[in-house]
Formats: structure tokens, C-alpha cells, sequence
């Protein structure tokens, strides 16, 4: 699979290999045209080896979708380190060609992070002064020169610390309001899905009121018909959580449009009610709890159970498949945050692909197990009760579903 090139590092690697064939042009230019007297051999075996270090950098950021910032600070400390000597060699501080140290501290201001843009900038201003210090005494005292060129590192100093502060600055608010509209963008997303989600299944409960309506009336018939048959009194049963679970349908819809509803749940209940629903749906799984209730209550309404279940579901499946009964439920206490407690719920399956844990609860994800639009839509029911969900492989094997639940305040759990 082709993997495509991280922009940044791409972009860098760009500028510098026109920057070294920029340095070759500019010294034999100078040393055959202009007949200037240059250390050509020891600057032309120091662009070689920037040449080598430019392959050698290439070919390990060839198939790098994202490159580490580690990487970013040593490809911009090589540069200043290559730039330094370079200039060192022709002319240090009197070289016109000296501000091009800036350059390095530009690309830092919009790649690196605080402390990496601070060392690139420290590093180029610890250049600037070395070459400054290396000058020959005669090129100092030359008709006075030495305050022209204390006053130039002063101004790179200056010109490098508002270049760290302004620009990097202005990179990180971009960075920030990138971020932001991008998170609004997906919820956006996932809302115009939740909608279309919402309109489908209200139609469709519109339209299987009709049919179960019918089904109970000739059930009643045959009941008394009858009352003895075996076929007939099985009927019961499904008929009436049909007709339970429309009017559940109803009611969730009506919470759901109605936003300021808010209900509380202890964990206990929860957990009661958890254990009740699975047994009846997959009394094949087994639940091993292996810590006890904590003693909280919980901010809930009616689809929090629903998305529960939803994981439940999809751990009972990915057992199924690996032919295993056993799920591991837990509670965990939040150390860092005391209004809020996890839910893990570990399965013995086959575990998620890298793109599965990639896309789930992000977006609609073709499976053939349903996961997609199942977590996607407890993703949004346990964000939307300020909680959370995190999904990743079991060093044992299986998958594990971490469900972060807000705890109530004492106020909202007394009314």
C-alpha cells in the first residue's frame, strides 16, 4: 500500500535540496567567476556531506505518513549546523548571507512545539554569536567595524525572538482554530447522520404500529378460538414485546426532542439492569463482574441503557465468532476526576483492526458486524451526558469498550 509523504517534512527536504544546489552554484560562482579567494575545497566536501545527509533523510522519510517532532528538530538543528559552518568558512559574521539563520527558526515557528521552537531559536542565536566571536581581529577594528557588527547580531537577536514569539504565536492560534472548526465540522456531520437516522426510524415505527396493531387483534381472535393451542399461546410473547418495545420507540423519541430532560440512575440499577437485558438476549454469554458497584449516581436518560447494550451487543458477537461465552465487566473510579467513573467492558473475540479503531465512533464504518453505526450512535448518546467512550485491544486478546459516565451532583440526584 502506498503511503503518502508527510507534507512538513516533505516541504522541508524540498527547500533544502534547492538550498544545497543554491550553495554549490554560489561558491564556484565566487571562486571562478568572481576569482574571490574561498576555502573551495573545504566548503565544497562540507555541501557534499549536507548532500549525503539530504539522501539519507529522503530515503528514511519515504513511506513516513507523520513525521515524530524529534524528527522535525534534528532535520532544522542539521541545518543551522551545516549553515554555521558554511559561513564559517566564508566569511562568518561579514558574510551577507548570515541572516539566512532566520530561516531555520521560521520553520520552526510553524512545525515545532514551544520548547523545540525555543532551542531552534537558542541554537541559531549560539551560532550567530560563535561566528561573531571567530572573526579576525582585522575585520573587527577595519575602519571601526566592530559596533557595525555587534549592533547586526543585536539585531538578530531582536529579529529571532519576534519571529519565536510572533510567528509562533500566530501558528499555534491557527493550529487552535483549525482544530476547533474541524471538531465542529464532524459534529456537524454526525448530527445531519443522527437526524437522517432519527427520521428513518420514526417512519419506520410509524409504519410497523399498523401491522403489530393488526397481528394483536387476530392473536386475541385465536386466543379464543383456541385458548389450548401451544402455537397460539407462544404468540404472546413476541407480540407483547413488539408492542413494548414501539412504545419504548415513542418514548425515547420524545426525550430525545426534548433536550432539558434529564433522569438519574445508581450504578447499582444499572448494573441490575444490564445483567437482566443480556441474560434475556444472549443467555449464551456469561458476565464475569470483577469489581463491585460503586456507590454513585449517574447522569442518564432513555438511550444510555440502549447504548450500553449496543457494545454489549458487539462484544457478544465478536465472542460468538471466536466461539467464546465469557465477557469481563468492571467498574473503575476516575482518580484524576471525582465526578465521573468507567465502565470496561472486555470481550474474548478477535480484537480491531487498526481502521476499525481508526473510524469507530467517528464515523459510519461498513461492517459485518453492525459496529459502525452502533458506536457511533453510543459515542454521541455518552457525549451528550458529558462522558466519553475509548476503544482498544486487550493485551490478553479480545477488545475492551471503556465508557467514561458523568456522576450527578448531590443537588440533581435529591429531586
Amino acid at each position: 500500500m502506498f503511503i503518502q509523504t508527510d507534507p512538513t517534512i516533505s516541504r522541508l527536504l524540498m527547500l533544502r535540496s534547492g538550498a544545497i544546489a543554491v550553495q554549490l552554484i554560489a561558491v564556484l560562482s565566487v571562486y571562478f567567476l568572481l576569482e574571490h579567494q574561498i576555502a573551495l575545497l573545504p566548503l565544497l566536501v562540507v555541501i557534499a556531506i549536507e548532500a549525503i545527509f539530504q539522501l539519507v533523510s529522503v530515503f528514511a522519510y519515504r513511506n513516513v505518513s507523520q513525521a515524530r517532532p524529534i524528527g522535525m528538530l534534528m532535520q532544522l538543528t542539521a541545518d543551522v549546523l551545516f549553515l554555521t559552518i558554511l559561513l564559517s568558512l566564508s566569511g562568518g559574521a561579514t558574510n551577507a548571507f548570515v541572516s539566512l539563520l532566520l530561516l531555520p527558526i521560521m520553520i520552526a515557528a510553524v512545525t515545532l512545539r514551544e520548547k523545540g521552537l525555543a532551542y531552534i531559536a537558542v541554537l541559531a542565536i549560539a551560532a550567530y554569536s560563535f561566528l561573531l566571536i571567530r572573526m579576525p581581529d582585522h575585520s573587527m577594528h577595519q575602519m571601526n567595524m566592530s559596533g557595525h557588527f555587534i549592533g547586526m547580531w543585536v539585531n538578530f537577536v531582536l529579529s529571532a525572538s519576534v519571529i519565536a514569539l510572533v510567528i509562533g504565536a500566530m501558528s499555534r492560534a491557527l493550529k487552535e482554530r483549525e482544530r476547533t472548526i474541524a471538531k465542529a465540522r464532524e459534529q456537524q456531520l454526525r448530527n445531519e447522520q443522527l437526524v437522517t437516522l432519527d427520521g428513518a426510524a420514526a417512519q419506520i415505527t410509524h409504519q410497523l404500529a399498523s401491522p403489530i396493531a393488526n397481528l394483536q387483534l387476530l392473536f386475541e381472535e385465536l386466543l379464543e378460538e383456541q385458548p389450548n393451542n401451544p402455537v397460539v399461546v407462544q404468540m404472546q410473547t413476541p407480540l407483547k414485546q413488539c408492542a413494548r418495545q414501539l412504545n419504548d420507540f415513542r418514548k425515547l423519541s420524545a426525550q430525545l426532542r426534548n433536550k432539558n430532560t434529564t433522569e438519574h440512575i445508581t450504578v447499582n440499577q444499572l448494573q441490575t439492569q444490564i445483567i437482566d437485558t443480556l441474560l434475556l438476549q444472549h443467555p449464551d454469554q456469561h458476565i464475569y463482574w470483577l469489581s463491585e458497584p460503586i456507590a454513585a449516581t449517574l447522569k442518564s436518560d432513555a438511550m444510555l441503557l440502549p447504548a450500553i447494550l449496543n457494545l454489549l451487543q458487539n462484544a457478544c458477537i465478536a465472542n460468538q465468532k471466536n466461539n467464546q461465552t465469557q465477557l469481563e465487566l468492571s467498574w473503575q473510579q476516575d482518580n484524576q476526576h471525582s465526578e465521573s467513573i468507567y465502565l470496561l467492558i472486555r470481550d474474548f473475540g478477535s480484537g480491531f483492526s487498526q481502521s476499525q479503531l481508526a473510524e469507530l465512533g467517528g464515523q459510519l464504518m461498513p461492517s459485518s458486524q453492525g459496529m459502525g453505526l452502533a458506536v457511533l450512535l453510543s459515542n454521541v448518546t455518552f457525549e451528550r451526558l458529558n462522558g466519553s467512550l475509548t476503544m482498544y485491544n486487550h493485551a490478553g486478546g479480545g477488545a475492551v469498550a471503556k465508557v467514561k459516565l458523568a456522576i450527578a451532583n448531590n443537588e440533581q440526584s435529591l429531586t
